[in-house]
Formats: structure tokens, sequence, C-alpha cells
């Protein structure tokens, strides 16, 4: 069962703006992008995927808005997962659109981070 945990977003009507949202599914933060991941904005995701320790260390972003992404959006993907993994958690990517995927596989993320081509192949079943 899904239920909204929390929403920050900033101008997500302007696409070259970031807007996140998170929920969580059966235990798993879901974390949900639209729009582009690059230094202007990355704080907007550090701060989603930010690891408290109340949160869930399973996590599942939803990329299938996310029109654009530079080298801190990797950086923020390596970190939160190397995170994530130390808490004994994990990181999944879900529906990356096709120029995000490219950026994934030519700096190798996909070796270590899950992609799948759904949200629901991301989500345990």
């Amino acid at each position: 069962m899904a239920k909204e945990q929390g929403t920050n977003s900033e101008r997500p009507d302007q696409p070259d703006r970031l807007s996140t949202a998170t929920t969580v599914t059966d235990s798993i933060r879901v974390v949900t992008l639209a729009g582009e991941v690059d230094q202007r904005n990355g704080v907007l995701l550090t701060h989603a995927l930010r690891l408290d320790a109340a949160d869930l260390p399973r996590v599942v972003i939803d990329m299938s808005r996310v029109t654009f992404m530079d080298s801190s959006g990797i950086n923020i993907l390596i970190a939160a997962h190397k995170d994530l993994t130390a808490a004994s958690g994990w990181l999944r990517l879900a529906a990356p659109t096709a120029a995000v995927l490219r950026v994934l596989q030519l700096v190798g993320v996909d070796q270590f981070i899950e992609c799948h081509p759904t949200l629901t192949e991301a989500l345990p079943r």
C-alpha cells in the first residue's frame, strides 16, 4: 500500500527545474523525480535521498520524467548508493529515460546500481 510521505518541489512547471515527491510502498521509499538533475538543483535530490536514522534504507527512484542528468546527479546517486548499502539497504533506479540511461551506462553506474525498465519491476515482489 502506498502512502504519501512528503513532497519537496521547486517550480515543477518549468522543465529545467527538478521536482521530487516521496511515497512509501511496502516499506520502500519511492522517490519520484521530474525535470533536470544538475548542479543547480541537485540539492533537492540530495535532500530527498538523505538517510536519517528513522528512514527506510531501501529506495527506488522513479526516473521516468527526468529529462537530463549531469555528473553532479551521478555523484549524488553514487553517494546515496554507498549510504544505503552501509545501512544494509539498497538503491534501485526505475524507468530512466533513454538519455539518462545512456549517461548511466557510459559512466558504469548501471553496473552497481540496479536499473529497471519500470517502477513495478524495480519494486520487490
